[in-house]
């Protein structure tokens, strides 16, 4: 059972930033202080955190609850039909938007939150090695 009132929760969920977080801010910064020149939110299909137009590159940090990340993805307790649905249906968008944009021709790097914030350097060398091969 859930401590919150319906409405209570409705406030608190809707608090929950889907720009600029905390993980996307760190990656930005890093890529920034690596000399990488990027355009944020651009409004190309599914609205990617991080983009480099003439590379055709487009990053999306992806939350761990809100993309159900295989190794820390928690499942509500309460209210649970809503949020399998919910979190089901955005993973279905993020295959959808990922498979639409290659098909455009766009290379489409996906990450993690925790992995930004657990081993930031290794996504940076990763990052480097796709940029190059553009």
């Amino acid at each position: 059972m859930d401590v919150m009132t319906p409405e209570q929760r409705s406030q608190c969920m809707s608090r929950i930033k889907g720009k600029n977080t905390k993980p996307e801010m760190l990656l930005r910064k890093a890529l920034w202080a690596k000399g990488f020149r990027y355009r944020l939110h651009a409004k190309i299909q599914g609205k990617p955190d991080v983009v480099f137009i003439s590379q055709r590159v487009a990053i999306f940090v992806d939350g761990c609850f809100w993309h159900g990340c295989p190794l820390h993805s928690v499942k509500p307790k309460s209210n649970r039909k809503f949020w399998e649905d919910k979190l089901k249906s955005n993973r279905i968008r993020d295959k959808r938007v990922t498979a639409s944009l290659r098909q455009q021709g766009w290379k489409v790097i996906r990450i993690w939150e925790h992995e930004i914030k657990n081993n930031l350097e290794k996504v940076l060398i990763n990052f480097e090695k796709i940029l190059r091969n553009c």
